[in-house]
């Protein structure tokens, strides 16, 4: 989904130059993020206006309707958005004067934030909402509480393979009990689907960290031959399908819902899903750091989990928002009990540190 994923061209090409990332957030200094906002910093009260970042689009929809309205009726605190990429963030951090409270941004980011040390460590104690919350520990950082979850999956038509259905990734792999063309992530799109390789090629869930790169490529050896696309964009896999110009891929969760809503002849498969997730923390040097506090502790209350994910499909952190879910939500989200069971978390940490290689053999494997 490319409102809840903005950033991820920026993570797979590198940050940018520092003269672009100041140039675009002196630009964005400039643009309107409330007006009559106070500053009281984090030992004054609350101000009137609370900036958040988030990756606007439907995804900062639902956090309008979901979260941000229902916070200010609550409060009184009105919420103004800026939609900005990592590097206008980080820019703005370091040069001392930030332009928003509160970042709504994947994990990934974050990581990068704590070694920047752009981002408040969080004082948990500040968020009620939290200590019986249940969100799990890879979602749980110094400086980042995760907000939702949102995941990688297969897809497929239903109209071949006479009603068979593929379940793992091994049978996406199996080109002669599951023939046709298929498409997988490339790297504009994302990291490379290394971890799909691996459970391909039998390694259990549970072992998947750190990757065994060779075996990876080796798995990959298997199934090029097959691979019509690597596609760049998340819409593209739900074109693919449409079109018949492949019969499987993978694809990020809920790209396909409002196809199969009008009747096109396409599933999911969760098995093996690899689910990351977005997360909220406070931004060094923020104007206003208690309202900060109060709208991350409002945003992990079961009731605002639940209502976020009935308008956008992105699964709640905290599991008791599952008790507050319809069926049909609750059945098509990634961190429902079952699809806990039956995928993982991407370990971002790995990533972070070997995405340069990974990258530099995704694209000579590609090419070769």
């Amino acid at each position: 989904m490319k409102d809840a994923r903005i950033d991820r061209r920026l993570f797979l090409r590198g940050v940018g130059g520092v003269t672009a990332g100041v140039a675009a957030a002196t630009a964005l200094s400039a643009c309107g993020t409330g007006t009559g906002r106070s500053a009281a910093g984090s030992s004054g009260k609350a101000s009137k206006t609370l900036v958040v970042r988030d990756s606007g689009g439907s995804y900062g929809d639902a956090n309008r309707k979901a979260i941000y309205d229902a916070f200010t009726k609550e409060t009184g605190i009105r919420i103004d958005v800026v939609n900005i990429q990592y590097a206008q963030m980080l820019a703005q951090i370091q040069q001392g004067r930030p332009q928003f409270d509160v970042i709504d941004d994947s994990m990934s980011d974050f990581l990068r934030f704590k070694k920047a040390g752009a981002t408040e460590d969080l004082d948990y104690d500040r968020l009620k909402n939290f200590k019986n919350a249940g969100i799990a520990g890879t979602l749980v950082t110094s400086n980042a509480v995760g907000k939702n979850y949102w995941a990688s999956v297969m897809a497929y038509r239903t109209d071949v393979w006479d009603g068979k259905k593929p379940s793992t990734w091994a049978d996406f792999w199996d080109t002669k009990a599951f023939p046709g063309d298929r498409a997988l992530q490339g790297l504009d799109a994302d990291r490379p689907v290394l971890e799909f390789a691996l459970l391909a090629d039998g390694v259990p869930l549970d072992k998947l960290y750190p990757l065994d790169v060779d075996r990876a490529f080796k798995s990959l050896d298997n199934i090029k031959g097959s691979v019509k696309k690597y596609w760049d964009t998340g819409a593209l896999p739900g074109v693919l399908l449409g079109r018949k110009e492949v019969v499987v891929t993978d694809v990020w969760h809920g790209r396909l819902d409002a196809l199969i809503k009008q009747g096109s002849p396409l599933a999911y498969q969760w098995n093996g899903a690899r689910r990351q997730s977005n997360a909220l923390g406070i931004p060094k040097g923020a104007a206003n750091t208690e309202a900060a506090y109060q709208l991350i502790d409002f945003a992990l209350r079961p009731d605002v989990q639940a209502a976020y994910a009935e308008l956008y499909p992105m699964a709640p952190s905290v599991p008791a928002a599952y008790q507050k879910l319809s069926p049909d939500t609750a059945a098509n989200l990634a961190s429902s009990p079952e699809h806990l069971k039956t995928g993982f978390d991407m370990d971002v940490q790995w990533w972070l540190e070997n995405q340069a290689t990974v990258a530099k053999r995704w694209q000579e494997w590609t090419h070769a």
